[in-house]
């Protein structure tokens, strides 16, 4: 008997394999329903929830349980689940949002991408009203970040019938093609461009946010903004240098922070007293069982924020010392 916490891409995955090898499988989400990320953090417009459904269907036709809203430490012990499971593994994403520590910061209309994008989802879903500090709707939207979080708030945003909709990056605007310094085979730093930056967006590359600007009801009216450039230093990271006289203020009445997440939430690590390693995901180095030999841990909780298809990239083995099972 499996216990798995997490419905998301590396939950979901692990269950139908370890189902398929004859284990008896129980998966548990503290969300209302099954998908993690899959279901809250990608937008319809790139992926509709009845692909999730249909999924999920088959997984319960072919035997595997799933129990919506329980959470781990709250609905249920993780004693409990040690005592009536002879197997854990642990793939519950990571969820902690990283933060822009700058002035203005604690402003009405500075939103978390990953709070903006399941209110969306959850709304489109039925489930819920829209709130006003969600809503792009004849708003000044400027997204900070320019990863594929930061592309989904900017099509939610187009959406929504924002007013304008523009895109901070820190990083350079990388080349058309590749160049001399990054070769195959190493991973190509091109621009990309998605089908949401096509619909309509400003991108800004090379900009770095210094303060939310408030008005004195407490609510974001704009952004101050310094240009930048990366001095290459031999041996060690790219340092980077504000240019001179490059500073400029923003109309901006909805920020949304898409600077990705510095790893899982300890609540569930801790519940089961397991170790965490220097970057403060759960330590799982040995064929991803953590120290107890009954727990093991995948996806993003283990190897940080990254990709879908790094999560469910998950295969079975089996321990020739102990049939242990070991989700990679």
């Amino acid at each position: 008997t499996i216990a798995i916490v997490g419905s998301g891409p590396a939950g979901l995955a692990a269950a139908q394999q370890l189902n398929r090898a004859g284990h008896t499988v129980t998966v548990f989400e503290r969300d209302n329903k099954v998908g993690g990320l899959l279901r809250y953090g990608i937008p319809d417009f790139k992926m509709e929830k009845n692909i999730i459904d249909r999924r999920v269907a088959i997984l319960e036709a072919e035997g595997i349980t799933f129990k919506c809203s329980i959470q781990i430490g709250k609905d249920i012990s993780a004693e409990t689940l040690e005592a009536e499971f002879d197997v854990i593994l642990l793939a519950a994403g990571a969820t902690i949002k990283r933060n822009l520590p700058i002035p203005g910061s604690e402003l009405n209309g500075v939103v978390q991408a990953m709070d903006f994008l399941p209110h969306n989802n959850k709304a489109v879903d039925g489930q819920l009203e829209r709130e006003l500090k969600y809503l792009a709707t004849d708003r000044d939207v400027i997204v900070i970040g320019g990863g594929d979080t930061g592309s989904d708030c900017i099509g939610t945003s187009n959406r929504q019938g924002a007013k304008s909709v523009t895109n901070f990056e820190i990083m350079p605007k990388p080349a058309d093609e590749r160049t001399e310094e990054n070769p195959w085979p190493y991973w190509p730093f091109k621009l990309k461009t998605t089908s949401s930056h096509e619909e309509g967006i400003h991108r800004e590359w090379s900009i770095l946010t210094k303060e939310f600007v408030g008005d004195a009801k407490g609510n974001v009216v704009g952004l101050k903004t310094v240009e930048v450039r990366w001095k290459k230093v031999p041996g060690d990271r790219p340092q980077l240098i504000e240019k001179e006289g490059s500073e400029k203020e923003w109309p901006c009445d909805l920020a949304l922070l898409a600077l990705g997440f510095t790893g899982p939430e300890k609540t569930v690590p801790e519940q089961f007293g397991l170790a965490l390693d220097e970057r403060g995901n759960i330590k799982g180095e040995n064929d991803y069982q953590t120290q107890k030999p009954s727990i093991f841990t995948a996806g993003d909780c283990r190897r940080g924020q990254s990709l879908i298809v790094w999560a469910i990239s998950c295969l079975l083995y089996t321990s020739d010392a102990a049939d242990d099972l070991l989700c990679v």
